[in-house]
């Protein structure tokens, strides 16, 4: 079993491997959305943007950035990553509502 941490919400959640973060986010009640975003987002398409995390630990034990993401992500770090593209394979820590 792997761990998320959602740093700013000072919460840590069991998954099992090849969880989907923002699945898992949403089911255990951590809003990664902000704002108007919280209504206005694309429900886990990748078309948004808008559920976009920063890991701060274990970016190795996620899958690789989509080439939705690497689109959607070019201007900002390589440790940003949106949470509807992204595989949980091991243990993570990340901050949401960037």
């Amino acid at each position: 079993m792997d761990k998320i941490k959602f740093v700013n919400e000072n919460k840590e959640i069991v998954v099992m491997d090849g969880t989907n973060l923002r699945l898992k986010a949403i089911e255990s009640g951590v809003d990664i959305y902000k704002g108007i975003t919280k209504l206005l987002n694309c429900r886990g398409n990748g078309k948004c943007g808008n559920c976009m995390v920063d890991v701060v630990a274990g970016t190795e034990n996620l899958s690789p950035r989509t080439p939705i993401e690497e689109q959607k992500l070019k201007q900002k770090p390589k440790s940003y990553r949106l949470a509807c593209q992204t595989l949980v394979n091991g243990n993570v820590a990340v901050k949401t509502k960037l």
